[in-house]
């Protein structure tokens, strides 16, 4: 008998929920950002050229969201492997130029630099520097800033 009850309201309520798509428009078109100001955090921790690629194109992307656009204080965070991406003359110099020159705050972990004996030298002389990347997300976080890893 509990199995026919349950049947009858499974299939009551199929007939009478509303579809999400009315006249083939989607009902939703996203979050609202109602703040006025928003902080992301992105981490880079690889070396590998295809993903530091992506992690800085979804950041420029975030950026030109007309949602979040002049409400976004971004920060780019690079330890382990992830040092590749502020490498001097390397392939993302002009990207991150260009990303800086839009406020976005360029980080590196200086823990790594000791760790694997790299010379501030090699990089990018436009970076500013932590003394930890893992302590930098942690107090980010604790601070309200949404961390993405892609």
């Amino acid at each position: 008998m509990k199995k026919v009850i349950v049947l009858l309201f499974v299939l009551s309520v199929s007939f009478t929920v509303k579809p999400v798509f009315a006249q083939g428009v989607p009902a939703f078109s996203g979050a609202e950002a109602t703040l006025d100001h928003y902080k992301a955090l992105y981490i880079i921790n690889t070396a590998d050229e295809k993903h530091i690629k992506g992690t800085l194109r979804n950041l420029n992307n975030a950026l030109n969201d007309p949602r979040l656009k002049g409400k976004l204080e971004v920060e780019l965070i690079a330890f382990g492997d992830g040092v590749a991406v502020y490498q001097k003359n390397g392939p993302f110099e002009e990207t991150l130029k260009a990303l800086q020159a839009k406020g976005v705050l360029l980080a590196q972990c200086e823990n790594t630099l000791r760790e694997r004996k790299i010379s501030k030298d090699t990089l990018v002389p436009f970076i500013s520097f932590v003394p930890s990347g893992n302590g930098e997300i942690i107090i980010r976080q604790y601070q309200g800033w949404a961390t993405v890893h892609p």
